[in-house]
């Protein structure tokens, strides 16, 4: 038996903003096609510096760094496709990247789980991921399943295992691609063929995207790029996600580390571009901070670094992963970690980004705690209500109602009253009350929320043949794996 996996839900808002003026966007493309041409990128992988060198962009084969000039930039990014589909299981899950709405999604990689039973930190498992699809699967809110933990009982074919785990846990479309070494690719389109049911439809509705993180600053892992070459090929959608931190790895200013990002993430796009013009990409800036008291990571940065980030995207005319986002530094859930997600849930109907929201993650996005996704939820749902577009006619008025009660009276014993109470939907999280009487602290609530999902909600199974398939393309990796160790 298995239970009903409900419809998304997407934010839709009347309501965006807009940071950046056309002419700031201008300025900021020029100074990405400035640091293209002038300081270029490090490309470590001969496959790359040949594709460069047949477009007559300046290669330096010797130190790799390649130059490109704006014309070629802007050449190679007029194939690439503004809007594409991400295929869910069913239709009804596809998300359509084209700006008219916004998906939220989990948050990725991590690599601690706060046990969800001892309460004790511990590594990450497939299992972890294989739980949380499932419990994600049953959340409306959630269309992106980003497996957000690693799966580290796996070796070098973590990234793998994860995409198996979300596969066959969720109907929904799975960040199921990563980088792994290029020998290992090939089974992870080999499994999002199977589920898609072969490659045209893999083309057409992949069931998976692919994440490739550029090195900052100015550079790429040849690796994530020959990986990314492999993706595209297969019409597998990849998103290039800059991660340059202010300080370190970035400048110091917000500007500064939005070009620098940008040029990382620009550069790869076209080299995609002129290997598979028309390949699917979409651009992801996240910008940090360098504690300058610590050293450490902040990525708690200033608001409106969000929405410029998505503003540049869709001034490359690409789609944008990124956006208002929730998950935070905080160590644990409490008043840091709740005022980082009140605030990134208000972002995300206003950012204007594809994909954002990066739900269920602490501690810059290391530490799992199952609840927190829960929480997050919740606040999401708050601001996807705060936001939304109304409709109603004149029945919502209840006009008759009204009349028939008149001055001084109630609405009790109204018919109306019982049909229509029902259609408010209560919080699982809060106002809850314990069969004491007493109330439930809201993270408690989460945690009971979380069990209840994950013990009654069992979403439908792929067919016998696709799960011994996948079995199979899992054990060829393993094998591929072992020569490579």
């Amino acid at each position: 038996m298995y239970s009903e996996t409900p419809d998304i839900v997407s934010f839709k808002s009347p309501i965006k903003l807009e940071v950046l003026t056309e002419a700031q966007l201008k300025t900021l493309k020029d100074g990405t096609l400035s640091l293209l041409q002038d300081v270029g990128i490090h490309f470590p992988s001969r496959k790359a510096l040949s594709t460069f060198a047949d477009h007559d962009a300046q290669v330096d084969w010797e130190t790799e760094i390649v130059r490109i000039s704006p014309d070629l930039v802007e050449k190679a990014m007029s194939t690439a496709p503004r809007s594409f589909v991400l295929g869910g299981r069913e239709e009804r899950f596809d998300l359509v990247l084209d700006g008219s709405r916004t998906y939220l999604a989990t948050d990725g990689c991590g690599v601690r789980v706060l046990d969800l039973e001892t309460r004790t930190e511990r590594p990450s498992s497939k299992a972890d991921v294989a739980q949380m699809a499932k419990v994600c699967d049953a959340l409306p809110l959630v269309s992106f399943f980003w497996p957000l933990v690693s799966a580290q009982d796996h070796g070098i074919t973590a990234p793998l295992h994860e995409c198996h785990a979300g596969l066959t846990n969720t109907l929904k479309h799975v960040r199921g691609g990563t980088t792994v070494f290029p020998q290992l690719a090939k089974f992870i389109v080999e499994m999002a063929t199977v589920v898609a049911g072969g490659e045209s439809e893999r083309r057409q509705r992949p069931p998976i995207c692919a994440n490739i993180c550029t090195i900052a600053p100015l550079a790429h892992d040849v690796n994530g790029i020959e990986t990314a070459l492999i993706y595209a090929e297969a019409g597998i959608p990849t998103s290039f996600m800059a991660m340059p931190t202010m300080g370190s790895t970035a400048p110091a200013t917000p500007m500064g580390a939005i070009v620098a990002g940008d040029a990382e993430v620009v550069s790869a796009m076209v080299l995609m571009q002129l290997t598979y013009p028309g390949a699917p990409v979409f651009h992801s800036n996240l910008i940090s901070l360098m504690d300058p008291r610590t050293g450490g990571y902040i990525s708690d940065t200033s608001a409106p670094l969000v929405v410029m980030t998505a503003q540049m995207a869709h001034a490359w005319n690409v789609p944008s992963l990124g956006g208002g986002s929730v998950s935070s530094d905080a160590a644990d859930i409490g008043w840091h970690s709740g005022s980082k997600s009140g605030l990134g849930a208000a972002m995300v109907p206003l950012a204007g980004g594809e994909v954002c929201g990066y739900l269920g993650m602490l501690d810059g996005s290391m530490l799992l705690a199952p609840e927190q996704v829960i929480l997050d939820h919740e606040v999401c749902l708050g601001a996807y209500n705060m936001f939304r577009e109304y409709e109603f006619d004149l029945s919502d008025l209840a006009l008759d109602v009204i009349k028939e009660v008149g001055p001084g009276s109630h609405f009790l014993r109204q018919k109306h009253t019982k049909k229509h109470i029902r259609d408010f939907r209560l919080s699982p999280i809060l106002r809850q009350k314990d069969v004491d009487g007493s109330d439930i602290d809201p993270r408690e609530a989460a945690i009971r929320e979380f069990k209840r999902i994950d013990e009654s909600h069992q979403p439908e199974p792929l067919a016998d043949e696709v799960l011994v398939e996948l079995d199979h393309i899992l054990a060829s990796a393993d094998r591929e794996a072992e020569k490579l160790g």
